[in-house]
């Protein structure tokens, strides 16, 4: 359970097995999902009627409307947490749905672990916030490098975490997941980096600028391990 009783929720999604699984998801979390649909002006009635606590939306973020859909609920219910849940991450999509007011931003491709994570840190106001998210990405694409835009977005997340210091197991609890995921998630970017370890990792990231300033000297212990 993620620690959510009494809250509620209203899922859009365009894709019958989407909403169902999303409506599964968030009765099995404890959330009561007010209502389901799979048009975006309905879910936008559907905020308005019965103020929920969190809207999952799995939207195309292509559409205008579908993005227009987003700033209106978010509009007609300011305390609204905002999950949506899409296919791409083109950082031009992922901008214009903060802006509409989402807090959140998880493609498809995402585990359900992962998702439901999100949607926890949605009312916690953690490692998922629009900012931070934001910020993360601005520092990447700051330092353009072949190598980090094959990253997703949760190894560009793991990557950062991983220089800073912290251990797997730090990073299974920040980020809601399993070990096991997170050691799937740092074979993947070894790979895509072509280095050996966390060590030639963290080095790489400071190389290329997936760190604040403020940690940059976080890479001298690390490499003298």
């Amino acid at each position: 359970m993620m620690g959510t009783k009494d809250r509620s929720a209203v899922v859009l999604d365009e894709q019958p097995l989407w909403l169902h699984a999303m409506d599964q998801l968030l009765r099995r979390a404890g959330i009561d999902v007010v209502g389901r649909t799979s048009d975006p002006n309905g879910a936008v009635a559907l905020v308005e009627e019965h103020l929920p606590d969190v809207l999952i939306a799995g939207i195309d973020t292509a559409n205008a409307e579908h993005v227009a859909c987003v700033r209106r609920a978010q509009e007609i219910h300011p305390e609204l947490r905002t999950v949506v849940v899409a296919n791409g991450d083109s950082p031009a999509a992922i901008d214009a749905v903060f802006e509409a007011g989402a807090s959140i931003y998880c493609t498809k491709t995402a585990e359900q672990e992962d998702i439901a994570s999100a949607i926890r840190q949605a009312f916690k106001q953690s490692v998922y916030i629009a900012q931070e998210r934001t910020e993360l990405r601005r520092q990447v694409t700051a330092e353009p490098s072949p190598a980090s835009s094959e990253l997703t977005r949760r190894e560009l997340e793991i990557l950062r975490l991983v220089a800073e210091g912290h251990s797997n197991s730090q990073l299974a609890q920040m980020l809601w997941v399993t070990e096991q995921t997170v050691k799937f998630h740092l074979s993947n970017i070894y790979r895509k980096l072509d280095v050996a370890n966390r060590t030639e990792a963290s080095r790489w990231a400071q190389l290329h600028g997936l760190l604040p300033a403020a940690s940059g000297a976080l890479g001298a212990p690390a490499a003298a391990a």
